[in-house]
């Protein structure tokens, strides 16, 4: 299984979140921008949350393994992977995801929106980009917390 790469996902978000500003702009120009929800910001937040105490409870039991403290519980390696798995799909998602609602932020930011009454909806689409961007962070640490510590003698050793 491969890392997740940083770069793999600001790219997500930028492209996401300029094409949302596009489709924002086209939008309100045929007619009226559907308003952002307010579960969008909960609901990331809650998966943030399932993230992070995930990668807590692993680390910790992670710990006790590998220190083989006595009556410790270990992690099964499928249990880990599912949870590394879970973790960079919810990544991936939540780059796109906050990059949609990023781009409808900014256009809601830049075309005076705030005099039609849509502070609100801007507000909604600014706490979705920062779940959205907790979720990252919690999965890239998931993500670190699962890595297996190099083999340094198969790193030299010629595959079979």
């Amino acid at each position: 299984m491969k890392q997740l790469k940083i770069k793999v996902l600001v790219g997500l978000f930028v492209v996401a979140g300029v094409l949302a500003w596009a489709g924002a702009r086209l939008w309100d120009a045929l007619g009226s921008l559907p308003s952002v929800p307010l579960a969008a910001p909960i609901v990331l937040a809650l998966i943030a949350a399932v993230l992070a105490a995930t990668a807590l409870s692993l680390r910790s039991r992670l710990k006790a393994q590998r220190e083989r403290v006595p009556g410790a519980k270990g992690v099964e390696p499928m249990m880990a992977a599912r949870a590394v798995l879970f973790g960079q799909a919810s990544a991936l998602v939540a780059a796109v995801v906050s990059g949609l609602y990023g781009g409808v932020a900014v256009f809601l930011l830049t075309s005076g929106s705030a005099a039609q009454g849509r502070t609100d909806q801007t507000v909604y689409a600014g706490l979705a980009v920062l779940a959205g961007l907790a979720v990252v962070a919690a999965a890239v640490f998931l993500e670190r917390v699962c890595k297996l510590p190099d083999d340094e003698d198969e790193a030299g050793a010629a595959p079979a």
